[in-house]
């Protein structure tokens, strides 16, 4: 049986007169605003002890505890969303991920996910290894993060992926927006990656209960506040973009966990995008090198950053 996740956030000044629904949206991430209310006119949610009401205006230093039940796993439908196919054979299919498209289902977001949209284009030809949850899906992208993502049509090319991503095989290469101005050409980060103490939702850089986590950074372009940068993964862990980022001072912008939201436009989330994916091709060892080039939300905030450049 699945087991429920109860879940306690804290109020802060910057959240005074936020609804509540909305606020615990941005928080849950992958549930949409509908199924919090749900949740809220369930009983599910309660604010400093006592049930709440959707609308309820936050106040500092509240505390809001929340039970979300996790529903038992039932058939995923194949449903008629468009893809960005970037390349694909009879094992594997690369995909060019929308910023907003949650890759597979979950509790709260069971339809417009990538997995639906993949069960309608390559029919049952997609491997089972992760269940009827997950069909095809080797490693994962966070909804607001675009880019390429790779899937395995049959279970051999999904074993083989899945070993290569353990002994890094497999090159991992992103490009953002981060706060601040990076001052090095390039570094290295290695700091062990685990759930937040406090925020479950949340990782955090911490030597108990983490893993090993390596990010390779470098300076793609200067603005006046902020940062273009190329980034590799070298490990897999949750968040782990977003979390070195934010762990060296330059969060990712518009991220709504771990920066802060862009003053310049409405980024709807993370500036991150899934550049580029270097591998051999599980079943006939061909090199493959697979680009995506960088989505309109992502040049729209280069050219409001251009009045800005600094020069270097």
């Amino acid at each position: 049986m699945m087991e429920s996740r109860r879940l306690k956030f804290h109020t802060g000044e910057h959240d005074t007169g936020q609804r509540l629904d909305v606020w615990l949206t941005e928080r849950l991430k992958d549930v949409t605003r509908s199924y919090v209310q749900k949740l809220i006119s369930e009983g599910y949610v309660h604010v400093d002890g006592a049930e709440a009401k959707s609308g309820l205006r936050l106040k500092n230093r509240m505390t809001v505890d929340i039970l979300v039940p996790e529903p038992v796993p039932g058939e995923v439908r194949a449903q008629d969303i468009p893809l960005d196919v970037v390349y694909e054979d009879s094992d594997i299919i690369v995909v060019n991920k929308p910023k907003g498209m949650v890759v597979h289902p979950v509790a709260g977001n069971w339809e417009g996910t990538l997995v639906n949209a993949l069960l309608k284009h390559c029919g049952d030809s997609l491997s089972d290894i992760n269940g009827v949850i997950r069909p095809g899906i080797v490693h994962r992208l966070d909804k607001d993060t675009s880019g390429l993502i790779v899937a395995a049509k049959n279970n051999t090319a999904h074993r083989v992926l899945s070993e290569m991503l353990k002994k890094h095989e497999i090159v991992r290469a992103y490009e953002a927006i981060v706060d601040g101005v990076i001052k090095e050409h390039s570094g290295r980060i290695d700091a062990p990656i685990g759930r937040h103490p406090v925020n479950r939702l949340k990782m955090a850089v911490t030597f108990k209960n983490s893993k090993e986590a390596i990010t390779h950074y470098s300076v793609l372009r200067r603005f006046k506040n902020h940062t273009w940068v190329g980034l590799r993964l070298e490990t897999g862990r949750t968040h782990q973009i977003r979390v070195h980022m934010a762990y060296i001072g330059h969060p990712v912008i518009g991220d709504p966990l771990y920066g802060r939201k862009c003053g310049l436009m409405d980024t709807d989330g993370q500036v991150l995008h899934a550049r580029c994916l270097e591998f051999s091709h599980p079943v006939t060892g061909k090199p493959m090198r697979l680009e995506a080039g960088l989505p309109d939300y992502f040049k729209r905030l280069i050219n409001a950053l251009e009045g800005r450049d600094f020069p270097g």
